[in-house]
């Protein structure tokens, strides 16, 4: 079985995954909100305002606007350090409209929420974090020190201090809040996204593999005959050459290595069978070659296939699609990795299903996770035991979500489940005492078609 490092998904940060043009059509957009709301305050609602200072730091965003489009090109994308410095700007640039606009009794200080949303959905936690400090930081100075608003006849617009209060509460808990819901929702579209990948990496994977076997498959069958022929002849050449040893040895050298090209070729037909006359097997020959490169890894496994009680006793031939072996792989490896000695496969069917449970000796999924297996990168803190068994795994959960992933695809549902109470002693525990993992199909979806014609294979095109 191939393996392959999912490190790039699961480390690498968040750098350049803002565009530029992005801040930039926002920020354009608070532009215009802001040029609106001042002119509405001074010309319908007869406020007050510094207009000087609010048109200068409308001017300061536009000016800044100006300039990246003009700087940079259209397709740049920011890095953490220029992602939190713009959002700094329109953070301060914003704090500073409400300090010279009324403070808290400005109805758009809920705006100063925005920068820290933007960073928790795309920037790092450590960004998020700065930004909603400085954004609590900022807006509690704009409540204790602000110009307030007052009417053209000079008479200031007040609110009670209470209402004040709740306003910098609202805004304070919305920050912690809305940063904390962002962050999460967008981490898990992005780990679901980075899993998904992994997974049509996978099964695309698998494909090449057993197109490569296709391929071998078909090399082996065409080259039988020529194979052959030489075998023939370099014997009838040693028949007649006994008397000229040095030719001899020619003739036996040629034998050989015609038996070594049939070895070959046979060692690596068994690394795929996707030769169109094998696209169907029966359930047993598909789950043993699931499991086959997990079979020499010090733990036995052992196959239980037979059908349901009252039903045929006819074993089904399935459709040996990838995701399908893939998935049963991915399930068999997990069961053998956590187990102490052995594993058993056991398949059974009836006239409308087909299930397959897999279960292992080891010591069972962690109760406090069975929820919530299937889902991509679960980071749980590895036991000893299992961080020494596993070694080479960072049990993220990513194989599980594979395996689900494939096997859903082709129809199957899925349960995962202890076999007995993890908490008994050593003692009291049966042999079938670890995990168990449960795969069913309708007949329907899973068994190959009675009158699937096969034909004649097909040429695999470079």
């Amino acid at each position: 079985m191939v393996t392959a490092n999912w490190g790039f998904l699961v480390g690498g940060g968040r750098s350049s995954w803002v565009r530029l043009r992005t801040l930039i059509m926002l920020r354009w957009m608070a532009i215009a909100g802001q040029l609106t709301a001042i002119t509405v305050a001074d010309r319908l609602y007869d406020l007050s305002l510094p207009l000087g200072l609010c048109y200068m730091a409308v001017g300061a965003s536009i000016a800044a606007n100006l300039f990246s489009i003009l700087l940079f090109p259209e397709n740049k994308r920011l890095t953490e350090n220029e992602a939190l410095l713009t959002l700094l700007f329109d953070l301060s640039q914003l704090s500073f409209l409400i300090f010279v606009a009324g403070g808290l009794t400005n109805p758009f200080a809920l705006l100063i929420l925005v920068p820290v949303t933007i960073s928790a959905s795309a920037l790092q936690l450590r960004t998020t974090v700065f930004l909603g400090l400085t954004a609590i930081i900022l807006i509690s100075l704009a409540a204790l020190l602000h110009s307030p608003l007052r009417f053209d006849d000079g008479r200031e617009f007040l609110i009670p201090s209470l209402f004040e209060f709740g306003f910098w509460l609202s805004i304070v808990t919305g920050i912690l809040f809305l940063g904390f819901y962002a962050r999460r929702v967008a981490t898990e579209i992005r780990l679901m996204s980075d899993a998904l990948l992994a997974t049509q990496m996978a099964l695309a994977r698998e494909q090449k593999l057993t197109d490569l076997g296709g391929v071998v498959a078909a090399a082996a069958h065409e080259l039988g005959t020529p194979l052959a022929t030489i075998k023939l002849v370099s014997a009838e050449l040693m028949h007649e050459l006994k008397a000229r040893p040095e030719l001899l040895e020619d003739a036996k050298l040629i034998r050989d290595q015609a038996d070594r090209c049939r070895d070959i070729l046979r060692d690596m037909g068994r690394a795929g069978k996707d030769d169109l006359h094998l696209r169907q097997a029966p359930l047993s020959a598909a789950l043993r070659e699931a499991a086959e490169p997990h079979m020499a890894r010090g733990k036995a496994v052992h196959f239980h296939v037979g059908p349901a009680e009252g039903s045929s006793d006819r074993q089904p031939t399935i459709l040996r699609r990838p995701e399908i072996i893939h998935g049963l792989r991915n399930l068999v490896q997990n069961a053998v990795d956590f187990a102490r000695s052995a594993v058993w496969i056991e398949a059974q069917w009836t006239e409308k299903t087909i299930s397959v449970r897999i279960i292992d000796d080891g010591e069972g999924f962690p109760p406090n996770l069975i929820g919530r297996i299937g889902d991509p990168f679960m980071r749980a803190r590895k036991s000893d035991m299992a961080a020494s068994s596993r070694p080479e795994y960072e049990g993220m959960g990513l194989g599980l979500f594979i395996a689900k992933t494939l096997l859903e695809r082709s129809g199957a549902e899925l349960t995962f489940a202890n076999a007995t109470d993890p908490f008994l002693t050593p003692d009291d525990r049966p042999e079938r005492c670890g995990a168990v993992v449960e795969a069913v199909w309708s007949m329907a979806d899973l068994a190959a078609p009675a009158n699937l014609a096969l034909g004649a294979n097909r040429r695999n095109e470079p």
